[in-house]
């Protein structure tokens, strides 16, 4: 019993990988590096947050 829990978590292991390998290929064909790394978020949150005095 011990062997076949063990052999499903390493298959269900397997799978995450995977399925982490293709969204990673997916995200780096679909977006440019530019965007990736872009702290656009950041910048908005700044402007929001500024007090004028």
């Amino acid at each position: 019993m011990w062997f076949t829990l063990s052999y499903i978590a390493w298959a269900i292991s397997a799978a995450l990988v995977l399925w982490m390998a293709y969204d990673w290929f997916k995200t780096d064909s679909t977006y440019s590096e530019d965007q990736l790394t872009s702290s656009r978020e950041g910048e908005i949150e700044a402007v929001q947050e500024k007090h004028k005095v």
